[in-house]
């Protein structure tokens, strides 16, 4: 029998296309960037353009768009989502198809571009963070607006239903930083996602106690199932996150944005569990922001002592970029409260769509 040679083994089979059969759907387009990505994701990855050629001296739709508008947002949304839960229907092939990540990299680069212009306020750790360490005496933002008088249950729902687009993936972005921290650092910062995943019991894991807070209030708790409804400062929000946490590069501004996070938690959860308690919102639902008022508090002091100390210690020339993820975290939080409070004070409704 004649040996086989490349002419005549038979032709390699093709591996089956990984296509999920669960998961939310992929929601209606905000424009030209966003609807061209959910045309892609509604088929089979294969190279072809996802955008139409452009005709000389046409504008780029990328560098045209708003880049904290609904359609460049929504665009780079669905493309991290690949990273986490995807969509129902379609192929997990997309996560790393070429065309796609090209698209993605110039809308990462009209974000991070907009950001590092209109939100860098320091470049020393120390200065970025001690504005964070001080509660105004006069406070007015979201959450004391809510667990005033002027809060109200529908307004208690939007909310949680616009933050629902992270706390259902809680501490998942912050988990790619891991690999790339060494020594304390990384034990530290460890420790404390350990703590956010629920400390090893499922009923526990922060995202799974954020679901329960959603059935609480009568929404939806499916993972994505609010996506349509949140504008464009919430989906802002979420992709800062994972915008640094898929590049080793700013591994800094991840770890000054988890730092943000955690020093502006736990005043915040305490105010949030009393219009929960105030509005009888349900045990879930108060319980969620009680669990965060005592567990950030210590983990403040975790993550300034032994992930940001350690870090800067190590890597003294990350500096800057960890004072620009918090500033970076400021601004999209601030920028998000200026629209709820804008719409609630008004008497309307903040979200794009209303609830189901």
């Amino acid at each position: 029998m004649p040996s086989a040679t490349p002419d005549t083994l038979p032709a390699r089979p093709e591996p089956p296309r990984q296509i999920a059969a669960t998961g939310p759907a992929l929601p209606p387009g905000r424009g030209e960037l966003s609807d061209a990505v959910i045309r892609a994701l509604s088929g089979p990855p294969g190279g072809a353009r996802l955008l139409p050629e452009r005709s000389a001296g046409a504008p780029d739709p990328v560098q045209a768009a708003d880049p904290y508008g609904d359609d460049l947002q929504l665009a780079l949304y669905l493309c991290y989502e690949l990273h986490y839960a995807s969509f129902a229907q379609v192929s997990g092939d997309w996560e790393w198809d070429p065309e796609l990540l090209r698209l993605r990299a110039a809308l990462e680069g009209r974000f991070l571009g907009a950001l590092r212009e209109d939100a860098t306020r320091h470049t020393a750790v120390a200065d970025a963070m001690a504005g964070l360490l001080v509660e105004p005496v006069d406070g007015d933002g979201v959450s004391h607006f809510l667990a005033s008088e002027r809060g109200e249950l529908w307004q208690v729902r939007e909310y949680a239903a616009q933050r629902s687009l992270y706390h259902l993936k809680e501490a998942d972005p912050h988990a790619w930083v891991i690999p790339r921290l060494r020594g304390q650092a990384k034990a530290a910062m460890v420790a404390v996602e350990f703590d956010e995943f629920g400390a090893g019991r499922g009923d526990r894991v922060h995202a799974e106690l954020f679901a329960a807070l959603l059935a609480d209030l009568g929404l939806d708790p499916a993972y994505g199932a609010h996506l349509d409804a949140a504008p464009a400062p919430m989906l802002t929000l979420v992709n800062l996150m994972s915008l640094f946490g898929l590049h080793r590069t700013l591994r800094g501004a991840l770890v000054g944005h988890f730092a943000a996070v955690e020093i502006t938690s736990s005043p915040a959860s305490r105010r949030l569990a009393q219009a929960m308690e105030r509005l009888d919102a349900g045990e879930a639902a108060a319980h969620f922001y009680r669990e965060h008022v005592e567990a950030d508090a210590v983990h403040e002091q975790i993550v300034r002592r032994d992930v940001v100390a350690d870090l800067l210690r190590q890597e003294p020339g990350l500096e800057a970029d960890v004072a620009f993820g918090m500033d970076a975290t400021e601004f999209t939080e601030q920028a998000l409260a200026d629209h709820l409070l804008t719409c609630w004070r008004a008497g309307r409704s903040s979200l794009r769509v209303p609830l189901r």
